[in-house]
């Protein structure tokens, strides 16, 4: 089975969002999308795409458990400040407020999918060079 290239498949995730969110239906007069559960939804599906490519750049899946947010921000922090400031806000925006909370704001939903296409391009960025991807 060929493994699959961790940052196409996260982009592959954000497209899948792209597509939830659609579902959602916009209300242009009021700036916001009617329906929280597929914003929920994209929110889930954009912070998991982005786990997929800071998982190819971060060691953080040593030891116990799962690794929690405070294991992939201090790995950023080590690695590369720009990616941690991403992490700290794209977590709070797309895991937390359209994740938990639902919220249906235009502007709160472009930006988790910014934060999420910074977060993958940057990792795209970070990644070690292989005699397939130099």
């Amino acid at each position: 089975m060929e493994k699959k290239n961790p940052i196409e498949e996260a982009r592959r995730y954000v497209a899948n969002a792209e597509e939830v969110i659609q579902k959602a239906n916009y209300d242009p007069e009021l700036k916001i999308y009617t329906d929280g559960k597929y914003i929920k939804m994209a929110g889930n599906t954009l912070w998991n795409g982005c786990l997929i490519a800071l998982d190819a750049v971060l060691d953080v899946r040593k030891g116990k458990g799962r690794p929690s947010i405070e294991k992939y921000k201090e790995a950023a922090g080590q690695r590369d400040r720009k990616l941690l400031a991403a992490i700290v806000a794209g977590y709070d925006t797309m895991h937390l407020v359209m994740g938990y909370d639902g919220n249906k704001g235009k502007k709160v939903c472009d930006a988790g999918f910014d934060y999420a296409g910074f977060i993958i391009d940057r990792c795209a960025l970070l990644m070690p060079k292989t005699p397939q991807t130099a």
